[in-house]
């Protein structure tokens, strides 16, 4: 088993600080998984929303183990209270990243639509005051549709970060850009964005 103390004391920044990790679905829900781990080890409240094929990836229960708090599955359910949860959720957090973000949450998102929790959360994030990262993942094929670097370039220009992607073996066993950047990466990323806010 790797010492991952000292990494934790690198990233105490994140200490309290508010964020939430939207799952979409894809393969690489997998790595969010360990992203989620470690942000609760450095001392984040972590709130998870997954899409519902999200959930046929990695479990609810599993990132609710892992972050010690309910899982966002609907927008309809009430899980903390009777509030207008993703309302409450984006104006509250510090820090928002959709890791894996695949090439359909990536067109709604372009477009406004907010037909699943994690698009409606995001929806509603002022990204003028907490940063919002996007970790693409997807075949090579489809990252390099024209029509997914076209949704790309509207993202950067309305104010999202967009990590990655990296290139490598993919499970459809192609090998080429696509592939989600790791949890390691993403963590720096959210410690600069939380940097960034001057929080």
């Amino acid at each position: 088993m790797s010492d991952t103390s000292g990494q934790s004391g690198e990233l105490s920044i994140l200490r309290d600080k508010r964020v939430i990790v939207g799952v979409t679905g894809g393969i690489a829900a997998y790595k969010t998984a360990m992203l989620v781990s470690r942000l609760a080890q450095s001392g984040a409240q972590v709130t998870v929303a997954m899409t519902d094929s999200a959930t046929r990836f990695v479990t609810p229960l599993t990132f609710q183990a892992l972050s010690a708090r309910p899982v966002y599955t609907s927008a309809w359910e009430h899980v903390e209270s009777k509030d207008p949860q993703h309302i409450s959720l984006a104006t509250a957090a510090d820090v928002v990243v959709v890791a894996p973000c695949t090439m359909d949450c990536m067109a709604k998102l372009a477009h406004g639509i907010t037909e699943d929790v994690v698009c409606l959360i995001v929806a509603a994030v002022d990204r003028r005051k907490t940063p919002v990262l996007l970790a693409p993942a997807m075949n090579s094929a489809m990252w390099a549709q024209p029509s997914t670097q076209r949704n790309a370039r509207t993202l950067v220009e309305d104010g999202f970060s967009i990590v990655g992607p990296d290139e490598g073996w993919q499970a459809c066993r192609h090998v080429g850009p696509g592939r989600m950047v790791e949890p390691e990466r993403l963590l720096i990323e959210i410690e600069g964005a939380i940097r960034g806010r001057g929080a």
